[in-house]
């Protein structure tokens, strides 16, 4: 015990003795490494500076493997570039754009690579594109490679130009097709790691025109594509373009109405040829030279954006440069997001639900909570309503998300889903018959759903339900579809846009002051009948206004709620006020591009309550009422009897009519106002209603109508903040079109040589300048702008358009421009002015080329529903609907002084549309004859000069000799639209003077009225060339049709 207390002890002294030696060690080292000289920050950064700057050079290092202080990672001479971007600190993601894409993915494209060139004798090219091929990543990797000129015959086997890994698919020039010997020549070559399934579907040899079409079915294909098909093309030099063209048109048109979904491209040599001209809804993909300074080699394709083209050096000897198109679509899946949906489900007997429990309800509880005394708040009144019935419906209906994908196809539907699951599953499984049976599964599945989808959408038909049929073409051919959703937009956007529509608020200076009544005015009174008939008008299928209640439940439950609404609606105009809830706009901004930049890239879209809709119908029905038919001529939107077409007529009439004096010109000054309807002062409007003898009552039930309008911006679920407007009137109520107009009525000529022709807020100023004297032209043009400036329409001088029609030989001198508020109105060749294009020299190119492209877009959905077998009864109403329609727009202005080329273009179309459109068992059969309703009767467009509100459209009906059947006294009076046979520039209009069954055109300046289709006489023994009464049997009469 007493020797481990001594080691203990030991111990302990040892371990003082340790302590004591390190705490002296410590506190010399602390002493020593006492700092004497202190840094501030900047000095501290300054020697670093200074000892980065002599780095290099003090160490002396070798160049090579120098590295300076500022590299974030090693430079090392070597390895490639995938090992550098891998020895990186940073890791960088995957990289982005078409050329990694094309490397990542090459036989997994949207749509195939493309190799295209001109080789002048592809056997002797061969070596070297061979040896191109395994040296080139990307020519390996090619999809299809299009050779144009071979110059191959059939002494030249297929193994002597085959290509390993590829399909070689040859169209020779033969002699007894070309009349040629030599040259000429195609060949396709398809990689077989993209596409296996490969069949010539189309082979053409002629003088004009070589062509070779292949059709493929490639591994991976877009939804939206049914087959990829590919034509080569040749047109030699010499050769006639406009029958080549025609020939690769109708060649091409075949094929698009077997296959309406297919995705074409067409490559080649055309020379001289532009494919355009024939096909313009084709686009085209290449912008650089192939040949010197010239384009000879293109390619086009149906599908917009599709390829990039990159010039690559020459093969061989041969003079083309060669092109490689890399694919830049994106498939539909890709671009649009799916679409979440929330609907309100309307079980089985809603509708007889609501109407019980509305029919007892007690109405006259709300307007006792509402009343102080004598008086009765309307907008306690409205709201406590609008509210009782939204609980109503909220009550007796379920809400459900639906997810809409934007390649889905109309006939899926739950058995073809699990149909594709089974087949999926059978995949798996490596079991080759469960495979083989499920596939024939699938198959018979899509057809019959197919086939069910089709009848629905006949039986539509069969049922007089248009708009049922309409809806079912338009899912089936993807007619007018959105495939854009809505962009989720936040609080803070959404409150800019609000603001932005508001812009105009603020500029108002006027205040809005009620004018007193006199004791005797006797306010507009409606009655329960007239409120009922409007509830039971309503569109049920329009979208709710703010106020959340459906158009199917007011028409539904008219006889239910027309008490109440009368009411509300009577005590409104009694009082002078609209109810703050039915004023309430709610504003969808819709992009009117595909990429807005701005906000004025947005539409907005307002949605008003239906309600207030029909309350506003009723007024207007007054308003018309108390106005004269002959308010306001030249006026031609929302009027009876009056369109675009009259307007334009309205426009070519008066200049033509003055044309034909010598020494005249006539300029055309189309004006463009900036968000006309929303700079509407709501005081100037009530006074000019007043001057026009509109009750005083009505005029204060406007004033409020327009002033204190709440307004938000919503996208989807997300609402801007609330702002009151006192300016403008809201583009999405019935009553501003006709209050507009009411607005700008006093905006007339102050010339006589002057016409000012309006519709809507295109406004239109007519100059008949004769001798070169402009005076009165330039006076009316800046009366213009004074009136503007007076009334707060603010003109937009940067779209306004200066168009000037003059046919001298001897011009004098030049035209001076228009000045506007000091800024120079630009002067065009051409304008579209309400939808037909007018140029200068009046012809109507321009205009017919416009026409074609958009009936040729149409086209597309025409040979969809073809190819979905629907009853050939459907398919021509569609082509009356969307492409007749298109194609004689307005054609009562044009076609008569359309070229041979412009008729030709639009009768290209019209067989186009027979073709489709004839049965497989008669293909002669011509299921559709141009303007074949006016074939079989004629509309006149009359217009009574003694009474203009009774303009009708008079039938004059034809038998095959074409013998009037139509009593000749009853037209006595009446006004026709006929062409002067002596000037085709000439519109002339005529009055039918009825004389002992004889009938005698008098030129008449008249400028209102309608019609159908071009009259001209059968002018035989009668000469039109003067311009005085001749006399003209009325059965000489005949229609111009497109044939």
């Amino acid at each position: 015990m007493a020797a481990r207390t001594h080691r203990e002890a030991q111990r302990l002294y040892s371990f003082c003795n340790f302590a004591v030696f390190f705490l002296l060690i410590s506190g010399l080292f602390v002493l020593n490494s006492f700092a004497l000289t202190s840094y501030t920050r900047r000095e501290l950064l300054d020697i670093g500076e200074d000892f980065s700057n002599r780095f290099i050079t003090n160490l002396r290092l070798i160049p090579e493997i120098a590295r300076t202080p500022e590299a974030t990672h090693s430079t090392r001479p070597g390895g490639s570039a995938r090992r550098r971007r891998r020895d990186r600190k940073q890791r960088r993601g995957k990289r982005g754009g078409l050329r990694a894409k094309l490397k990542l993915t090459p036989l997994r494209l949207s749509l195939p690579s493309i190799f295209l060139a001109n080789v002048r004798s592809l056997v002797n090219k061969m070596d070297e594109l061979r040896l191109r091929i395994t040296h080139s990543k990307r020519l390996l990797d090619c999809n299809v490679m299009v050779f144009t000129e071979t110059w191959l015959h059939s002494d030249v086997p297929d193994n002597a130009i085959e290509l390993a890994g590829r399909y070689t698919l040859r169209a020779d020039r033969t002699a007894d097709d070309s009349g040629k010997t030599r040259g000429g020549g195609l060949c396709i070559y398809v990689n077989k790691a993209w596409c296996t399934n490969t069949v010539i579907v189309g082979r053409h040899c002629s003088a004009n025109l070589e062509f070779l079409m292949v059709k493929c079915r490639p591994f991976y294909l877009p939804r939206e594509f049914t087959s990829t098909i590919i034509t080569a093309v040749y047109i030699p030099p010499d050769a006639n373009a406009k029958l080549a063209l025609n020939e690769l048109h109708a060649a091409i048109s075949k094929h698009q109405t077997a296959h309406p979904e297919a995705a074409f491209i067409v490559a080649g040599d055309f020379n001289h040829c532009k494919l355009k001209t024939v096909l313009p809804k084709f686009h085209h993909h290449v912008s650089c030279h192939t040949r010197g300074d010239k384009t000879l080699d293109h390619v086009y394709t149906n599908i917009d954006g599709a390829y990039i083209a990159t010039p690559l050096p020459h093969l061989g000897q041969s003079d083309h440069l060669s092109l490689f198109l890399t694919p830049k679509y994106s498939p539909l899946i890709n671009r649009v997001k799916p679409s979440v949906r929330t609907i309100k489900v309307w079980p089985t007997g809603a509708d007889s639900s609501l109407q019980d429990r509305f029919q007892h309800t007690d109405w006259s509880m709300f307007a006792s909570q509402a009343a102080c005394g004598s008086h009765t708040d309307i907008d306690i009144y409205t709201s406590s309503v609008l509210n009782h019935i939204n609980t109503t419906i909220d009550s007796v209906t379920t809400e459900k998300q639906i997810t809409t994908y934007p390649n889905q196809k109309p006939w899926m539907n739950k058995e073809v889903r699990h149909l594709l699951k089974a087949r999926n599953t059978a995949f798996r499984s490596d079991d080759a018959q469960a495979y083989s049976k499920s596939r024939a599964n699938l198959k018979r599945g899509i057809k019959k759903a197919k086939y069910c989808y089709k009848l629905k959408v006949e039986e539509h038909f069969s049922n007089s339900d248009p708009r049922r049929m309409w809806q079912g073409i338009q899912v089936i051919s993807d007619y007018k579809s959105s495939n854009s959703t809505p962009t989720v937009m936040d609080v803070s956007f959404l409150n800019k846009l609000n603001y932005f529509y508001a812009r105009f608020n603020s500029d108002s200076k006027e205040t809005a002051t009620k004018t007193t009544h006199s004791a005797d005015h006797q306010p507009l009174k409606l009655t329960s009948t007239d409120v009922h008939t409007a509830l039971s008008r309503i569109n049920a299928h329009k979208a709710a206004g703010p106020d959340g209640i459906p158009g199917r439940v007011l028409r539904a439950c008219a006889d239910q709620l027309a008490g109440v609404f009368t009411d509300i609606f009577n005590l409104s105009l009694t009082q002078a006020t609209v109810p703050t809830c039915f004023k309430s706009t709610s504003i969808v901004p819709v992009p009117k591009h595909s990429s807005p930049m701005c906000l004025n890239d947005y539409r907005p879209v307002a949605l008003t309550p239906i309600i207030m809709k029909c309350f506003e119908r009723l007024v207007l029905a007054h308003l018309k009422d108390c106005l004269p038919p002959t308010l306001d001529p030249h006026q031609f939107a929302y009027r009876r009897n009056r369109s675009t077409e009259d307007a334009v007529c309205t426009v070519l009439h008066s200049a033509l009519t003055h044309l034909d004096n010598n020494n005249t010109y006539v300029r055309m000054l189309f004006v463009d106002f900036s968000s006309a309807f929303n700079t509407v002062i709501p005081s100037k409007l009530t006074t000019k209603l007043g001057d026009l003898d509109i009750n005083t009552s009505l005029c204060n039930w406007i004033m409020d109508f327009l002033t204190n309008r709440p307004q938000h911006v919503r996208s989807g679920h997300t609402h801007s903040t609330t702002i009151t407007l006192n300016t403008g009137v809201p583009q999405g109520c019935v009553l501003s079109p006709f209050l507009y107009s009411l607005y700008t009525h006093d905006c007339k000529p102050v010339h006589g040589y002057n016409s000012i022709i309006k519709f809507a807020d295109d406004t239109t100023v007519i100059g008949l300048i004769s001798d070169n004297d402009e005076t009165a032209y330039r006076k009316e043009v800046q009366h213009l702008a004074t009136w503007c400036a007076d009334n707060n329409l603010l003109l937009n001088t940067s779209k306004t358009k200066d168009l000037i029609v003059d046919f001298r030989k001897k011009k004098g001198s030049t035209h001076d421009p228009i000045h506007i508020n000091g800024m120079v109105v630009e002067r065009v060749s051409s304008f579209k002015f309400l939808g037909t294009t007018i140029c200068e020299d009046l012809s109507w190119t321009t205009n017919t080329s416009s026409l074609v492209k958009k009936a040729h877009q149409c086209l597309f959905f025409l040979r969809t529903l073809k190819k979905n077998q629907l009853s050939s009864t459907i398919v021509v109403n569609f082509y009356r609907c969307a492409i007749e329609s298109i194609l004689t727009s307005c054609i009562t202005v044009w076609y008569g002084n359309c070229s041979v080329a412009d008729r030709k273009a639009l009768q290209r179309v019209v067989k186009t549309a027979q073709r489709i459109t004839a049965s497989e068992g008669n293909k002669k059969k011509q299921r559709i004859n141009p303007l074949e309703s006016i074939n079989a009767y004629t509309r006149f467009g009359v217009f009574s000069p003694d009474n203009p509100e009774k303009n009708l459209n008079y039938t004059f009906s034809f038998d095959r000799t074409d013998k009037c059947n139509t009593s000749i006294e009853s037209v006595k009076g009446l006004l026709f639209f006929v062409y002067r046979h002596n000037n085709n520039k000439t519109l002339c209009t005529y009055k039918i003077k009825i004389t002992n069954k004889e009938c005698c055109l008098q030129p008449l300046s008249a400028l209102i009225f309608r019609y159908k289709c071009v009259i001209k006489m059968n002018c035989n023994s009668v000469n039109t060339q003067r311009r005085d009464m001749r006399e003209i049997s009325i059965e000489s009469l005949t229609c111009l049709l497109l044939n």
